[in-house]
């Protein structure tokens, strides 16, 4: 049996503010985008992993939430206190300085890890932590 990972869903308050990070900062595609019901989903993805795709979603992605559970699920959010994406690279220091070039909010700059990786972080424009990994060889 073989498994791969198709989609995975990041909670966005703003879908447009958030195309700005993800598709012109990060270089991802835009695959999809769709409205239901007064919410929208917009799929994106790396040209270079065509089957892989991340979906930007409301934060409480469900019509018949009561006003507190929105309000809940929007107070999460703006604490960068809901989900999270780390993203492969092959330069971690040009990603660095290209994502914050594009104004990205920068949570960690790039440094060497204890385990083999070097890494840095930014938080989107939701309050997400969004890291880039580069593996160190040897």
């Amino acid at each position: 049996m073989d498994i791969t990972l198709k989609q995975c869903f990041i909670a966005v308050d703003d879908h447009d503010t958030a195309l700005g990070f993800y598709r012109d900062a990060l270089g991802l595609e835009v695959r999809n985008d769709v409205g239901f019901e007064g919410m929208r989903w917009v799929t994106v993805g790396a040209p270079s992993q065509p089957d892989t795709e991340i979906v930007l979603e409301p934060p409480l992605a469900d019509p018949h939430a009561s006003p507190a559970d929105r309000r809940a699920m929007a107070e999460l959010l703006a604490k960068g206190l809901l989900r999270g994406v780390n993203f492969s690279t092959d330069d971690v220091d040009a990603a660095f300085e290209r994502i914050r070039a594009a104004g990205g909010e920068v949570l960690q700059e790039p440094v060497d890890q204890p385990y083999g990786v070097r890494d840095c972080a930014f938080r989107d424009p939701a309050g997400n932590m969004v890291r880039f990994i580069q593996r160190k060889d040897g």
